[in-house]
Order: C-alpha cells, then sequence, then structure tokens
C-alpha cells in the first residue's frame, strides 16, 4: 500500500496545490516540479530510511568519552537529505533554496517521518535557521542560518532546564556580557552562558561538523538577579565549535559539554541530551563560560523562539500522524493475509470451513476504519495549516491576515489532536497484530513507542489545551474563532445539499454550535482557574469538530470529483467520513459537559484523597 494516492488526492484534488505556482514566488513551479521533489523523498525514504528504521532503534546512540556514536544508516540517510535539497527547499533562490510551497515541503517531508521518524532531526535545522531568518542579523543569517540549510551545520532547541521543564518562568541558565566590548563582536552581542538543559534532541552528535544551539536565557539585573517570570528571558546562538565571520571553524571548542544521554522508550535514533553550558570543560579564551551571541533584544527571546515553536508543533503533529499511518498500513498488510476463525452463520460457526481472513471479521474493519479516520483525518489537517502558511506569506493583505489568525487557532490542535488520536490508531494496530503486535517480530510495537512521546515534546497536551482556551480562542476578540466558524459554516452550507452527507452537515453545525456555547461557559466567571480546570476535554472536542469539518470538506471533494463512488479510495473517504460522524463526533458531548458546568472535580480533591 502506497502513501502516494492519499498525498496526490489532498495536494491536487483537495488543496489545489498546483495554483500556487500562479504566485511569483513559485512562478518557476509547476505539477511537473512539485512532482519531481515527491518522487525525490519518497526514493531517498524507501531507499536509506525505511530499511534501518529496525537498526536505529536497537543500536542506541552511545558516548564513548570523546564522541557520540551513531550507526551508519544513520549518516548515510542524513547525507541523502542534505543532498536532496529539501533542508532549505521553501528558502529563496539566493540562499540555495528552491522556494517550494511550505505545502509541497511538508507533504514531502512526510515520507521520511513515516518511513522512519527517529533518523536526524531535520526539522529542528530548518526551524532553528527559519528563526534566525526572521529574528537574527544579517551576519547571523550568513553564518549561522545559511550554513544550516546547506546541511553543514545542524541545529538545537534548547529551552527546558532540569528544574523548570515546561515552566520557562523557572529558567535559571545565565548569560552575562564578555567583556566591555561584550556589544561590538559582529557576530552580536557577546555574553557567557552558564547553566544546564535537558531533554535536548540532537543536542550532540557527529553528523554535521558543527551544531548551533538556539538557547533560551536570562541576562541578571544590575544587582546580579534574574528578572522573575518570562519577561527576563533572551535568547541566543551557542555554537558547538566556535566559528569567525566567515563561517569557517577557528578549531576552538565552545564551552557546551555533554552531561548525559537520555534513553527513550522510543524515538531511540535521535540523541537525546543533557548538556551543560559554561562548566569550564571547555575554556574559551582561557575563560569558562559557552560563548553566546544574543539573538533580537535583551528579554525578547521567547517571543522569537514561538517563531520556532509554532512551526515545531506543526512538525510534532506530522511526525504523529505519520507513525500512525505506518501502523496502520502495516496493520492493514496483516489482516488481509492473517487467516484465523470463522464467520458466524445462524447455525453458529461451522469448524470444517476454512478460516477467513481477519479482515472480514467486522471489529478489525472497526479497528481499521478508526486508523483510517484518525491519521489520513490527520495528515489532511497538517497539510491544511501548511496552505495556510504558504498564504500567510504570499497572499494578498486581507488572506494572509486570515491565514495567520486561523493558524493562531489551529496550531494547539495541530499539534496534539494526532499525538492523542494517530498514537491511538498505533494502539489499535498492535492490537489488530493480536500477540505479535506486542512482540518485536513486527513494526507495530516501535510504532506506539515512537510516537508516545508526541503528547510531551514541543509542550505538553495541557499546555496546548491551556494555550487553546487560556489565549487562542480569546485573542483579537476571539476573530480567530469566529474565522475558523465561518469556514466551517460554508463546508456545512455545502454538504447540507448533497444527499449523502446532509445529515452530517446538520450534525457539525449542532456541534459547531456546541464549542460556542462551551467556549462562553466556561469563561462565565472570568476565573481562569474555573475555566481552564477541563481545558483538555475542551481540546479533545474542539480537535473532534475540526477534523470533522476537514473529513466533511474532504468527502465533499471526494464527490465533486466521482459522484458515483466508482473508486474504491472514494467509497473509502466517505466510509472514513461516516465512521468519524457516527463514531466519534459524538463523543464531545461528554468532553463538554464538564467545561461549561466548570466542573471541579479534578482541581477540586484534596492531595491526601488520592
Amino acid at each position: 500500500m502506497s502513501l502516494r494516492p492519499t498525498l496526490d488526492f489532498l495536494l491536487y484534488d483537495w488543496l489545489h496545490a498546483e495554483s500556487l505556482a500562479e504566485r511569483e514566488r513559485f512562478a518557476d513551479h509547476s505539477r511537473e516540479t512539485f512532482d519531481a521533489v515527491l518522487d525525490t523523498c519518497e526514493r531517498i525514504a524507501r531507499e536509506k530510511y525505511a530499511p534501518n528504521n529496525r537498526i536505529v532503534d536497537t543500536q542506541e546512540p552511545h558516548f564513548d568519552g570523546e564522541r557520540v556514536i551513531l550507526p551508519q544508516a544513520t549518516h548515510d540517510a542524513h547525507k541523502a537529505f542534505v543532498e536532496s535539497g529539501m533542508l532549505s527547499a521553501a528558502q529563496d533562490y539566493d540562499i540555495g533554496g528552491m522556494q517550494l510551497p511550505y505545502t509541497l515541503s511538508a507533504a514531502a517531508n512526510s515520507f521520511f517521518a513515516m518511513a522512519s521518524v527517529s533518523i536526524g532531526a531535520n526539522m529542528l535545522t530548518s526551524g532553528n535557521a527559519n528563526l534566525l531568518m526572521v529574528h537574527g542579523t544579517e551576519m547571523q543569517k550568513e553564518v549561522f542560518a545559511k550554513n544550516e540549510f546547506a546541511g553543514r551545520w545542524s541545529g538545537t532547541m534548547c529551552l527546558s532546564e532540569p528544574q523548570a521543564g515546561s515552566s520557562l518562568s523557572d529558567v535559571a541558565t545565565r548569560a552575562v556580557p564578555d567583556g566591555a566590548d561584550f556589544q561590538d563582536d559582529p557576530l552580536g552581542p557577546r555574553y557567557r552562558l552558564t547553566g544546564n538543559k535537558m531533554w535536548i534532541s540532537a543536542g550532540d552528535h557527529e553528523l554535521t561538523e558543527n551544531i548551533v544551539h538556539i538557547v533560551l536565557a536570562k541576562i541578571p539585573d544590575e544587582n546580579g538577579k534574574l528578572i522573575p517570570g518570562t519577561r527576563g528571558i533572551s535568547l541566543f546562538i551557542v555554537p558547538k565549535r566556535m566559528v569567525d565571520t566567515d563561517g569557517q571553524l577557528t578549531g576552538e571548542r565552545n564551552d557546551v559539554a555533554l552531561a548525559g544521554l537520555n534513553h527513550k522508550l522510543g524515538w531511540r535514533g535521535t540523541t537525546n541530551t543533557l548538556l551543560n553550558f559554561g562548566e569550564g570543560k571547555f575554556p574559551v579564551g582561557g575563560k569558562p563560560g559557552a560563548v553566546g551571541y544574543l539573538v533580537g533584544q535583551p528579554g525578547k527571546g521567547l517571543f522569537c523562539m514561538f517563531h520556532m515553536m509554532n512551526e515545531a508543533r506543526i512538525g510534532v503533529g506530522t511526525a504523529a500522524t505519520m507513525l500512525g499511518m505506518a501502523g496502520y498500513h502495516a496493520s492493514l498488510d496483516y489482516a488481509r493475509n492473517r487467516p484465523q476463525g470463522r464467520p458466524a452463520g445462524p447455525a453458529g460457526k461451522d469448524a470444517a470451513k476454512p478460516q477467513v481472513r481477519i479482515i472480514e471479521h467486522a471489529d478489525v474493519r472497526r479497528m481499521l476504519l478508526a486508523q483510517k479516520a484518525y491519521c489520513e483525518g490527520a495528515l489532511a489537517l497538517e497539510l491544511y495549516c501548511a496552505r495556510l502558511v504558504d498564504e500567510q506569506k504570499t497572499g494578498d493583505a486581507q488572506a494572509a491576515d486570515d491565514a495567520r489568525l486561523l493558524l493562531e487557532v489551529l496550531t494547539p490542535i495541530a499539534k496534539s489532536w494526532p499525538s492523542e488520536w494517530c498514537l491511538e490508531a498505533n494502539s489499535l494496530a498492535i492490537q489488530i497484530h493480536g500477540g505479535y503486535g506486542y512482540t518485536r517480530d513486527f513494526p507495530v510495537e516501535q510504532y506506539w513507542r515512537d510516537n508516545r512521546l508526541n503528547m510531551i515534546h514541543e509542550g505538553t497536551h495541557g499546555i496546548q489545551a491551556a494555550d487553546l482556551l487560556g489565549r487562542k480562542v480569546l485573542m483579537e476578540e476571539g476573530r480567530g474563532l469566529q474565522l475558523l466558524a465561518g469556514r466551517i459554516a460554508v463546508t456545512i452550507g455545502r454538504a447540507a445539499l448533497v444527499p449523502a452527507l446532509a445529515a452530517h452537515a446538520e450534525a457539525l453545525g449542532e456541534a459547531l454550535q456546541r464549542i460556542g456555547s462551551a467556549t462562553k461557559k466556561a469563561w462565565a466567571t472570568g476565573d481562569p482557574r474555573e475555566a481552564l480546570a477541563n481545558a483538555v476535554p475542551y481540546m479533545q472536542a474542539f480537535g473532534h469538530v475540526v477534523l470533522a469539518w476537514i473529513w466533511l470538506d474532504v468527502a465533499l471533494r471526494a464527490l465533486e470529483r466521482d459522484a458515483a463512488r466508482a473508486s474504491p479510495a472514494t467509497v473509502g473517504r466517505i466510509g472514513a467520513t461516516d465512521f468519524f460522524f457516527h463514531y466519534e463526533l459524538p463523543k464531545i458531548g461528554a468532553w463538554l459537559n464538564v467545561v461549561e458546568s466548570r466542573d471541579p472535580t479534578c482541581a477540586a480533591l484534596p492531595e491526601e484523597a488520592f
């Protein structure tokens, strides 16, 4: 079973991605060049990534005291990816990019995530470089971002600390001016950093000649004290190895030391590190302290970092989606070939008859259809968000602003919904394999382990929920929520005229009204403690409404293309839509009941009662 037909339908039939070539930025492209990119990435994923997925899981990174050792397969895959040009595919021609639409870049990268999600950490490198292209100085772009896009260097994102985790207010890494001339360094105001960062993906390796760490730290006040909260956080470029203004290594190591590797449940192909900044193991110029260059303004680091975090969150959602998709394809193949059991007729089962394949059992079909609905729906959502990125960058002023606001509202869903429900798809894939699924003889157990990370990193489920209900649906006087509701209403209006979809349109309309009502009731008292106590159920319901809308819109397009339902693909899309509306959308009632009543059960239970 191939991913390509699904991608082609979503890109070209549903999102009309080829029309992007009519815009000035993408004028050199066409359906032909888009397909060539997809072909190349599909081939590299098939040849360099997929065959080595189990290898990178079993041959974990290890530190020999001098360097981190990775399997040769990881080096080969990284080299092939860099040579494909995908690191800079969406960037301008003058920095070596292809000026490819982000929509196509996201679709092409989905092949790698499905083949082996933990080979490399290219998403972090491109996100790091993109941040610098927006917030860095011209010299920082030239020296750091361009070398990352070229694949010569790689990048990280250093937020979390052992004592702080996701609570960035408690960041304790310090940055002090490095000498009287610290403001005059051509690479940016120069500081010395000391502190510890935890859970840093790709924090140390030998895949590239240098690693560019983007680090959150606080500059002490005149009394030497750190400013409480997030307003004191600044952002710094801290290279692993020192560089000059021509982007050449000076031969001196920066004071960034690997303190240890974290050994993970899954996603084992990517190193995950504890890094010590400024402990004195590698003194620069004879002094301890990691040299870092300020990005943007002091105290504005979190504003800059969120540029990278939002991109990373959509990337996490896509990774979760493709891991779910990998499990779906594996379990579908297994179900089509595994004989077991016999159907029950009016007289019961006839043991003399041959066994049937398990796909002929209704409950197995239920689990397969759930996976299809979760994973293909999530893929459509991620590509829709990617299309909004292109609209924000290249649309007219009103379209660009609408896209910006829609992305604000949808990003928590794009990250959280696939990380919950495509993980459930992986669980169902194990179930379809039965006892075999719980062994390493089949890949589905690894897909589940790899996917379990996605509800945690780049903002946990709870953080995404608080962001959605506490900020995103309220921002700009609720205009983002109104804008999304307007787009959903357009789909409802179209679907109401199609007999096969009219009932779904009515159900979605009722669900949309319920979301609006629940949002108001959650905030009826104006007390954030009451409103946000049930933020996760709110996000679950909100996400299900968004996915119901996505599936209804996809179904409309499928029927426009194939009204007679002559193709199995159309039958499958309508079946997945029916499943989502019959089995999934009704769940929102239970979730919203506690939101609307501001149910205090969880928040009010005394600690000693647990």
